[in-house]
């Protein structure tokens, strides 16, 4: 897994000019993908990347900023082979409701570190960590779980 949490209020007060937030988790998760596959080696494969609907203006900001980030406007300055796909919540898509579930664990861990948060216990085996599956639950700060809450 691969993952983004976002501290809103606190990134708005940081800011003269706040950055989108959906735009930063994004372009942090899009990133750590291409690097999940570049240890892979599936670095070139086209890659269907599938968010939730929100809004029309809202999906045309996101898709716009998907569209900068693969063209190369991304840490590693690479064009990305992704293509996004927008999904209806109504669509009952597996990936969409597993996201769903995992959020709130992972948010939960970072803002309330010093909580007991059994499922969070069970995800940290499955977040992407620097140095491939071998150490998937260990080092995963800064890879599998980006945090911008401090």
């Amino acid at each position: 897994m691969i993952s983004c949490v976002i501290d809103k209020e606190r990134l708005k007060n940081q800011q003269e000019k706040p950055s989108n937030p959906y735009h930063i988790a994004l372009r942090f998760c899009l990133e750590t993908l291409h690097q999940f596959l570049e240890e892979e080696g599936e670095e070139k494969a086209l890659t269907h990347v599938v968010v939730e609907q929100r809004g029309k203006k809202e999906n045309n900001e996101l898709e716009l900023e998907f569209r900068r980030i693969c063209d190369g406007q991304n840490v590693s300055e690479k064009n990305f082979p992704f293509e996004i796909l927008f999904s209806d919540k109504k669509a009952m898509s597996s990936g969409l409701q597993l996201a769903d579930l995992v959020a709130r664990p992972i948010g939960l861990s970072v803002f309330r570190d010093d909580q007991k948060n059994r499922a969070f216990q069970v995800l940290e085996k499955k977040l992407f960590c620097k140095g491939g599956r071998q150490k998937f639950g260990k080092d995963y700060k800064n890879w599998g779980i980006k945090s911008f809450h401090s």
